[in-house]
């Protein structure tokens, strides 16, 4: 029996809707599955814990998803006035780019966030060093209004407690009955492949070197289940010393150009007393 997978609503470079069935395969049973870097939320949607702690270190992301939470009819109906033929050529997005980088408003941003999220380049969401949200225009013929995923999305996070901290104090809040998926912004294959502005400070080596010492203490002292998403790399398998490793070939779709589109390797690590 097939049983059905349920996409996110936002498009995420790294996404794991593909990633689905190993990465539950590998998730221990709990009470509350907490996210430190809950990007999209594939796992989230895909998983059934009774609680949930997802995170983010990205507001806009985290503020859209309490939004969705408290308002999703009005956010819903909100955010599909913007999916119109008129609002899909560069002038107009351009235009609410700039209008969502200047804007205070939490809802105002968080109604723009989709709209260019789903007509940007590609579904990335990309920060300059000052903040500053900077996505080309992505060229698509129709862009996807995503009406059923929201309201899954939104049925689903009354489950939910979202956060907006570092990483380092998710971990305090886990308790027994805890599991921890991290799926942080990936270590690069090389040197030219760091691509980790997800939010406006990125993620250095050293916070991956940190996200493993958390996780090794979490998993074999404080006997909670970890579970770490990266790239298999001779530095992610060094940091990932002690846990069970998973290796996958996963497809990346960042490149618009097919012959780019190339299997790279991804590990899973598992700490777990």
């Amino acid at each position: 029996m097939t049983i059905k997978k349920n996409r996110a609503f936002l498009k995420w470079a790294g996404g794991k809707y593909g990633l689905i069935d190993a990465i539950t395969a590998q998730l221990p049973e709990g009470k509350k599955l907490i996210e430190p870097f809950v990007g999209a939320g594939s796992v989230f949607l895909n998983t059934d814990y009774s609680q949930y702690l997802l995170n983010d270190i990205n507001p806009d992301l985290i503020n859209l998803y309490k939004i969705l939470q408290l308002q999703s009819k009005q956010y819903i109906a909100d955010s599909a006035s913007l999916f119109v033929p008129e609002n899909n050529n560069a002038d107009c997005y351009y235009d609410l780019r700039q209008k969502f980088n200047l804007s205070t408003d939490i809802y105002e941003r968080a109604v723009i966030f989709l709209y260019l999220n789903r007509f940007g380049y590609n579904g990335l969401c990309r920060y300059n060093q000052k903040g500053i949200f900077n996505v080309p225009f992505g060229r698509y013929l129709a862009p996807y209004f995503p009406h059923k995923e929201l309201e899954y999305f939104a049925e689903k996070a009354q489950h939910v407690t979202f956060t907006c901290l570092p990483f380092e104090k998710v971990f305090t809040r886990a308790r027994a009955g805890s599991v921890i998926y991290c799926d942080p912004p990936y270590a690069p294959i090389s040197k030219t492949a760091f691509f980790n502005s997800y939010a406006s400070n990125g993620f250095s080596l050293e916070k991956q070197s940190i996200l493993a010492n958390l996780a090794n203490k979490t998993g074999f002292e404080r006997n909670i289940p970890v579970l770490i998403s990266n790239h298999d790399t001779e530095l992610t398998r060094k940091l990932y010393q002690g846990a069970v490793l998973t290796e996958l070939q996963v497809s990346r779709f960042i490149s618009q150009k097919s012959d780019a589109r190339k299997k790279v390797g991804e590990l899973l690590a598992l700490y777990l007393r």
